[in-house]
């Protein structure tokens, strides 16, 4: 870096905090803004700056949003006995992809862990239950990942739903075993919704 200028090599440096991204590829992101015209690097900058200032958690299901609800929790249209539970925001939208699915979701921000200290107070469980203990829910559909902290998150959130008047189910084994949502294809995201199971406690 240091046959760069300080601001370059900074930004270079900046850039490969990104996941993903390595010291080559920030490198030639940073020669396409300095190539660009001064204000397509000013509109990016404009966005990232939004992105930070006007993005927060819907206060009811916890998906990215603009406004307290997020544009699926006032979605009056879509069915109001089914919860997809997910891990993370990026998982909705793999759903919303797949098209099928037709009810609310509730992400818990994460999942269980005790090897990194993640237990159920780190996560939004206390809300879920509270959005079911509201009677509307039926069905409380989990679609974390096939991950083991996935698994371990379906384990205790079937048993706290137990004395619960639900039924719930998982979503079916199409998405394979130590993979995240985001990266499953949409055909398959589907498939494993539609092919869901009930949850044996």
């Amino acid at each position: 870096m240091k046959a760069y200028p300080p601001s370059i090599a900074n930004l270079i440096q900046a850039f490969s905090k990104f996941p993903g991204i390595g010291p080559r590829s920030a490198e030639r992101m940073v020669f396409y803004l300095l190539k660009s015209e001064p204000q397509e690097s000013h509109r990016m900058a404009d966005l990232i700056v939004r992105v930070k200032e006007h993005t927060f958690f819907c206060s009811q299901c916890f998906n990215l949003s603009e406004a307290k609800l997020c544009h699926i929790c006032t979605d009056e249209n879509r069915n109001p006995e089914e919860l997809l539970v997910v891990e993370d925001p990026k998982d909705v939208i793999a759903f919303e992809k797949a098209g099928t699915f037709r009810g609310y979701y509730h992400v818990l921000l994460g999942s269980l862990s005790p090897q990194e200290g993640i237990g159920p107070d780190e996560i939004r469980l206390k809300e879920l239950l509270q959005r079911v203990d509201k009677g509307t829910i039926k069905e409380v559909i989990l679609g974390t990942s096939a991950r083991s902290e996935g698994e371990a998150t379906v384990l205790y959130i079937s048993e706290l739903m137990k004395n619960r008047p639900v039924t719930v189910t998982r979503i079916a084994r199409g998405v394979s075993v130590g993979h995240t949502l985001e990266f499953t294809d949409q055909a398959t995201l589907a498939r494993a919704l539609e092919g869901r199971h009930a949850v044996k406690s």
